[in-house]
């Protein structure tokens, strides 16, 4: 599972860093992003623009949108025959920008867990596999929403948890955008980024509220 992630760099350096399009939407430095708050998304390959969605799918279908609470990730070896996710896995992929993320581990049984931030070895932002979509009520209004997909962990995320977000390097990334897109290509993407590119480190208790939010949080901890 991915509860929590972070975007601490400048809009700027994501955008030349990561060759994204324009931002539509402001995104400010986060440090301890939680579902149901809006995250920074890319939907279309060509023109690679920066939206923001609340992080936490609702399906077009579905009649109370509570309903997102549960679903901020998706299963990638099931998304696409899940009924909340599988209209969304063919028509409607995203990028969710990102630069960490984290997982809650104790040194042993019974003890408090600590907060683990994952991060690229070079602190490079990435994109996380995503889907997303868009649903209008009758009264009015829109809401706009998305889950990150997971998958196995790697080697390096394993000790920590048995799940881990599907990051997706620089090839895999447009291609999980392409819309005429195999289905077999698209799983063949959703696979653990490679664990001697990455880096862990424990960092403060402090990222368990997600009121918590400033640079100061994410730095390692001494154990």
């Amino acid at each position: 599972m991915c509860g929590r992630f972070t975007i601490t760099l400048d809009p700027g350096e994501i955008q030349t860093l990561l060759d994204l399009g324009p931002f539509v939407h402001v995104v400010e430095p986060r440090y301890n992003v939680a579902p149901s708050q809006p995250v920074p998304i890319v939907k279309d390959h060509q023109t690679r623009a920066v939206e923001l969605y609340r992080w936490g799918l609702v399906p077009f279908w579905a009649d109370d949108i509570s309903i997102g609470n549960r679903l901020i990730n998706a299963r990638s070896e099931t998304a696409h025959e899940k009924p909340s996710f599988r209209g969304a896995f063919k028509y409607r992929r995203c990028l969710i920008i990102a630069d960490g993320f984290f997982e809650w581990h104790a040194a042993e049984k019974g003890a408090a867990k600590t907060p683990y931030l994952f991060k690229l070895k070079d602190d490079r932002p990435f994109t996380f596999a995503g889907l997303y979509e868009h649903k209008e009520f009758p009264e009015g209004g829109e809401l706009h929403t998305c889950t990150i997909l997971t998958c196995q962990p790697n080697e390096l995320v394993r000790d920590y948890h048995n799940r881990m977000p599907v990051m997706l390097g620089e090839a895999a990334r447009w291609a999980w955008l392409k819309p005429d897109a195999e289905q077999s290509a698209l799983l063949d993407l959703l696979v653990p980024y490679p664990a001697d590119e990455m880096k862990c480190f424990p960092v403060s208790r402090a990222v368990n509220s997600p009121e918590n939010d400033r640079p100061e949080i994410i730095a390692p901890v001494n154990q």
